[in-house]
């Protein structure tokens, strides 16, 4: 899944849960979360933003890489309904929110190309991606 930053660096290192998207997903299971080419300059003063700890000094801040993998457990689509929901503070009115869990960022960014909507992942990726978690394992 490609996400703007700071968005991707808020869900990388600062707890944003929520992930606001035009259209629902049946799709449950692991996602990378890859920092789309653009950046939502707009965000980066919002205050949600600045306290996930946002600094775009940080690896993670990167344009145009895998930064982390999260799973995808649930998409709440109440909002786009006119309906209330309790997605919390990252939840976006008139959005579908795809609730993220077991976010885990990576140890340095993994530089691919993505897309925005779901996207498959090259295996050569998902290999890189498994590797790099497995040497950070061994070094504990």
């Amino acid at each position: 899944m490609s996400v703007q930053q700071p968005w991707a660096f808020a869900i990388a290192r600062g707890g944003k849960t929520v992930s606001n998207q035009a259209l629902p997903t049946a799709y449950r299971g692991p996602l990378l979360i890859h920092a789309s080419m653009r950046v939502d300059l707009k965000a980066c003063d919002s205050p949600l933003i600045q306290a996930a700890g946002w600094d775009p000094r940080d690896p993670l801040a990167t344009i145009g890489a895998v930064i982390a993998v999260a799973d995808l457990v649930d998409v709440c689509s109440a909002a786009v309904q006119n309906a209330s929901c309790d997605c919390g503070p990252w939840a976006a009115p008139g959005a579908h929110h795809w609730h993220l869990s077991g976010v885990r960022a990576l140890p340095r960014p993994i530089v691919a190309v993505g897309r925005q909507e779901l996207w498959q992942p090259h295996p050569n990726l998902v290999a890189e991606v498994n590797a790099m978690f497995a040497a950070a394992l061994n070094r504990l």
